[in-house]
C-alpha cells in the first residue's frame, strides 16, 4: 500500500482510520468560549476524549493524571503564563511523549510572540479564527507524522539512544521519500548524542545535499565540534547566522564555540542578539547571565538573571540557584540592599524548601560581609554549616549545586573559615576539573577575599591528583591487569565523582559484568555512578555511551533495566 500524499487531507485522514475516535486530547485555553467551539470542531472529526484546562497548574494535573496524544494550546494562559514556557516545561520534565503532537493557538501577529514560540518546536501553529478545516488539514499532518516517527520516539522517550537509531535505519532502508529528512535530521541528533560525530556528520551532509533547511547545516556545525574543528564549526555557525537570521538555535551553538575558543566576550555578544530577538527563552537568558558574570559585565548579568526568575515565576523549572546567580552579581555592583531583596524573595518563594532555606542563608553571611557585619556573616554562616549537615544526614535531601557550594567556600574565606573554604573548593574543583568556567569563578573566589597564591596551591595538588590516578589506571590497563584498572576508577569515582571518573567507572563495571556473568551488587554500584553522571551532565557523549552499555549487558542477563531520565510514560 503506498503511502498517503501529504497535501490530501482526506487521504491522511483515510491513512489514519479509526485511530481518531481513540485520541486523548488537551485543550489549553483562558476562555472556556474558545475551548467549547473546539471540542466541537473535534467532535466532527470523531474526537471524543477532550480535556480542558485553563492555566498552567491544571495543565500540570492532568499531564500527571493521564497521557494526551494531541495538546492545543492558547498562547496566553489563565495564570500570566504563557505557552512557550508550558511547553518548554513539560518537555523538560519529561512530562509528554515525543509522541504527543503540540499545536499552539493564538490570535497573536506579533513577530516577537511568533519567533519565541517557534524557540520551542511546537508540532505546528494555527491563528485565531481558523477554520475546521484549517484545523482537519494542520492535525491530519502533524499526527500522521508522529504515527511515521514513532518507533524512533519510543526509544528516545525511554532514553534507549541506540534502539532508537536502529528504528531510523528501518524506515530509512523503507526508502519512502516523505518524512526522510525527519528521519535523517533524528538520526544525526542521535549520532552526535552518542558522541559518533564522524557518522554524524556524513547523515547531515547527506541531508544538506536534499534541503538549504538550517537544522542541517546546524547539526554538520555540532559534529565537526565535537571532532574538535571549531574553526570549521564557527565558519558554519556564523554563515547560517547572516542567511537565517531568525534561527536562534545556532546563536547557542556559535556562542559555545567562541567559548571554546577562549572569547567570552563574542560568546556574550552573540547570545545577546538572540536574546534581543526573542527575549523569552530562560535557558538562554541563564546562558548569557553565565558569559556575562565570566565576562565581568555585571549589569547585562543581573539583566539576564533577572529574566529568568521573572519567566519561571511558579514554575517547576524554577532553580534555587537563579536567586543566587543574581544576588551574586548584585553584590558585584554593590547592589547589598537588592541583593538582600532578592534572598527575601527567594525565601517567600521556596517557603518550606530546606536548599532554598541554605542558600539564603549564605547570601545572608556574603552580604552581611560586604557591609562590614563581621558577626551576622558569621551567624549566618554557621546556621547555613549546620543546616548543611542536617541536609546530608537526610538521606531524601538532594545534595547542594556545585554553584552554591562555591558560594559557602566564599563566605568561609570571607568569614575566617580557611579550612572550610580549601575542602569545600578542592572537592568542587575534582569534581568539575574539566568546567574551565567553574575553575575560573573558584579562582575567583580566591582572589576576591586575598587567597590568590593559596588558590594556586589547590588547583595544582587537584591536578597532580588527577593525572595521577588517571595514569596509575592507564598503567594496570596496559599491563593488561583489569581488574587492578577496574578498583582505580572505582576509588577515582569514591574519591572525585566528575562525570568523567564516574562514566569511566560505570563502563569498567559494565565491561567487567559482560565478560564475567551478573553480579547485582556490582550491577548497582554501576548503576550509582551512571545515576550521578547523569544528574550531572544528561546529555553528555559520555553519559550516554555508558547509558547504553548498562542496557545493553542488562538485555544479555535478561535483567529489567529502565533507562535515566525516561518519558514518565515509556514503560505504560
Amino acid at each position: 500500500m503506498s503511502p498517503p500524499d501529504l497535501s490530501n487531507t482526506q487521504e491522511l485522514l483515510q491513512s489514519l482510520g479509526k485511530s481518531l475516535e481513540h485520541l486523548r486530547v488537551l485543550i489549553i485555553d483562558r476562555h472556556s468560549s474558545a475551548r467549547n467551539l473546539l471540542r466541537i470542531l473535534l467532535s466532527t472529526l470523531g474526537v471524543a476524549a477532550v480535556h480542558n484546562a485553563a492555566s498552567s497548574v491544571e495543565v500540570l494535573r492532568q499531564v500527571k493524571a493521564h497521557e494526551f496524544d494531541v495538546i492545543f494550546a492558547d498562547y496566553l494562559l489563565d495564570d500570566g503564563r504563557d505557552s512557550q514556557q508550558l511547553l518548554e516545561e513539560l518537555r523538560q520534565q519529561h512530562l509528554i511523549s515525543l509522541s504527543t503532537v503540540f499545536i499552539l493557538l493564538t490570535a497573536e501577529r506579533a513577530y516577537r510572540n511568533v519567533v519565541s514560540v517557534a524557540e520551542w518546536a511546537p508540532d505546528d501553529y494555527l491563528i485565531k479564527p481558523f477554520t475546521a478545516e484549517m484545523l482537519e488539514a494542520r492535525l491530519a499532518r502533524a499526527l500522521y507524522r508522529k504515527k511515521y516517527l514513532k518507533p524512533v520516539f519510543r526509544h528516545l522517550d525511554g532514553g534507549a539512544y541506540a534502539d532508537a537509531l536502529a528504528a531510523c535505519e528501518t524506515l530509512l532502508a523503507r526508502n519512502e521519500p516523505m518524512f526522510v529528512l525527519d528521519v535523517l535530521r533524528q538520526k544525526g541528533a542521535i549520532l552526535n548524542t552518542l558522541g559518533r560525530f564522524d557518522e554524524a556528520g556524513a547523515v547531515y551532509r547527506q541531508a544538506i545535499g536534499l534541503t538549504r533547511a538550517p537544522w542541517a547545516r546546524m547539526g554538520l556545525a555540532a559534529s565537526l565540534k565535537g571532532l574538535g574543528d571549531l574553526t570549521e564549526a564557527k565558519n558554519i555557525g556564523l554563515g547560517l547566522i547572516e542567511e537565517f537570521p531568525e534561527y536562534l538555535a545556532v546563536y547557542d551553538f556559535i556562542a559555545g564555540v567562541w567559548e571554546a575558543l577562549g572569547d567570552l566576550e563574542k560568546a556574550q555578544q552573540t547570545l545577546e542578539k538572540a536574546v534581543a530577538i526573542s527575549p523569552d527563552n530562560s535557558i538562554r537568558q541563564r546562558q548569557t547571565g553565565d558569559v556575562a558574570a565570566r565576562n565581568n559585565d555585571f549589569e547585562a548579568a543581573e539583566r539576564a538573571y533577572g529574566k529568568v526568575i521573572e519567566r519561571r515565576r511558579g514554575s517547576s523549572l524554577r532553580e534555587i540557584d537563579d536567586y543566587a546567580n543574581l544576588t551574586r552579581v548584585m553584590l558585584e555592583r554593590g547592589h547589598v540592599e537588592n541583593a538582600r531583596r532578592v534572598t527575601q524573595e527567594l525565601r517567600r518563594d521556596c517557603r518550606g524548601d530546606a536548599q532554598g532555606e541554605f542558600a539564603a542563608l549564605v547570601m545572608d553571611s556574603l552580604c552581611a560581609s560586604q557591609d562590614g557585619e563581621a558577626a551576622k556573616a558569621r551567624q549566618s554562616l554557621e546556621k547555613a554549616l549546620a543546616l548543611r549537615e542536617k541536609m546530608r544526614e537526610n538521606t531524601d535531601s538532594a545534595e547542594v549545586s556545585q554553584s552554591l557550594a562555591v558560594d559557602l567556600a566564599h563566605a568561609c574565606l570571607a568569614t575566617g573559615e580557611e579550612n572550610q573554604a580549601q575542602e569545600i573548593l578542592g572537592r568542587v574543583a575534582a569534581e568539575n576539573h574539566e568546567d574551565q568556567g567553574m575553575i575560573t569563578r573558584i579562582q575567583a573566589v580566591f582572589a576576591k577575599t586575598g587567597h590568590e597564591e593559596a588558590g594556586r596551591r589547590l588547583l595544582a595538588e587537584v591536578g597532580r591528583e588527577i593525572v595521577e590516578i588517571n595514569d596509575r589506571g592507564a598503567q594496570a590497563e596496559r599491563n593488561g591487569d583489569h581488574e587492578a584498572s577496574l578498583q582505580t576508577l572505582i576509588e577515582a569515582a569514591e574519591r572525585i565523582p566528575s562525570v568523567q571518573f564516574l562514566t569511566d567507572a560505570s563502563k569498567a563495571i559494565f565491561t567487567r559484568l559482560e565478560r564475567r556473568g551478573w553480579d547485582e551488587e556490582m550491577a548497582a554500584r554501576g548503576v550509582r555512578y551512571l545515576q550521578t553522571a547523569h544528574a550531572r551532565d544528561s546529555l553528555n557523549p559520555k553519559v550516554v555511551s555508558a547509558q547504553e552499555m548498562y542496557l545493553r549487558v542488562a538485555r544479555k542477563y535478561g535483567v529489567e533495566a529502565r533507562p535515566l531520565g525516561a518519558y514518565r510514560g515509556s514503560r505504560r
